[in-house]
């Protein structure tokens, strides 16, 4: 039995109520494989449209009262709530309709440290909420004073400062469930930044990119594997020319050279890769995975997605 975190892309989970209900029953159902075969699980998760939309619908409000809007840190958390609820009823059904009753969920608010002189501070670009065209977007940046950038070909959005996680607060409570057979969602948006005083914790304007926190909390509880699961099956070098090439199975220095080459989008491939290359190389026969959503056991098995080692 091998304990993995599985770390799940926001967008992979749809841009409405709707839509990211049915994609849960879609990742629990992946999940509920790996867990069905014997495998100890963890999840964390993406919120990068979520987290957008609830900010939005707060400054949309506080135009209207007057009243000062919500602190990023705050809107993480209740991504933390909306997006683990779907998760979490999607999988008690699933791990019910297969009579597997004795693997409780629960989604676990977490608390994510970083440090308040990171430079990410000074160079925002982690992407959040919708996609807008150019000229949508800079009309809205000139307006708010927001930073507005292209991202991946995809469309324009709003990005944000995107510190390094260094610690989970919550860290000895997230062992304590693993360890006591929990299916756990944690660090779900990346999990809420906050930095640490000489008195306590405050929350900070930012959003920790969920792979990198993912990659924290597989070092923390020891876990075997490490698995990105996103919109794509496998991982492209020469991405969308002639010559696409996709990474079946590489290991750390191949994938360094290749980031050297600036092969992977910032904001979208790129940290996926190195939050994989980090776990590969913590210890040695640790492994990483990117590949499909609905492709999980596949991947475990080796016919799909990109297996990252030492």
């Amino acid at each position: 039995m091998s304990k993995i975190v599985i770390a799940l892309g926001g967008n992979a989970l749809g841009n409405s109520a709707k839509e990211q209900l049915q994609k849960a029953y879609v990742a629990a159902n992946s999940i509920v494989d790996l867990i069905e075969l014997g495998h100890q699980v963890v999840i964390a998760h993406g919120n990068g449209p979520q987290v957008g939309q609830i900010k939005l619908a707060f400054d949309n409000l506080s135009e209207d009262t007057l009243e000062e809007s919500i602190p990023f840190a705050e809107c993480t958390a209740m991504s933390q709530g909306y997006i683990g609820y779907h998760l979490q009823q999607a999988l008690e059904n699933e791990l019910c309709n297969r009579g597997i009753n004795k693997v409780p969920v629960v989604t676990m608010l977490t608390q994510v440290q970083v440090d308040p002189k990171d430079i990410a501070f000074l160079n925002p670009t982690k992407p959040i909420g919708r996609y807008y065209d150019e000229s949508t977007a800079k009309k809205l940046s000139s307006e708010t004073g927001c930073v507005y950038k292209e991202d991946s070909g995809r469309g324009w959005r709003r990005v944000i400062a995107s510190p390094k996680p260094i610690d989970i607060c919550e860290k000895e409570s997230l062992n304590a469930l693993v360890n006591a057979g929990h299916l756990v969602i944690a660090c779900g948006g990346g999990g809420i930044p906050v930095v640490k005083t000489p008195h306590d914790l405050e929350g900070v304007n930012a959003v920790i990119d969920k792979d990198f926190a993912a990659e924290k909390m597989a070092e923390l509880i020891d876990a075997d594997l490490f698995i990105v699961l996103t919109a794509v099956e496998h991982v492209y070098v020469n991405f969308n020319t002639d010559n696409q090439k996709k990474l079946e199975e590489v290991t750390v220095t191949q994938m360094s050279q290749y980031i050297e080459e600036n092969q992977f989008a910032p904001g979208s491939m790129l940290p996926k890769v190195e939050a994989a290359c980090q776990f590969a190389n913590s210890r040695e026969g640790r492994v990483s995975i990117i590949g499909l959503l609905e492709s999980a056991i596949n991947a475990i098995e080796g016919t799909s997605g990109t297996r990252i080692k030492q």
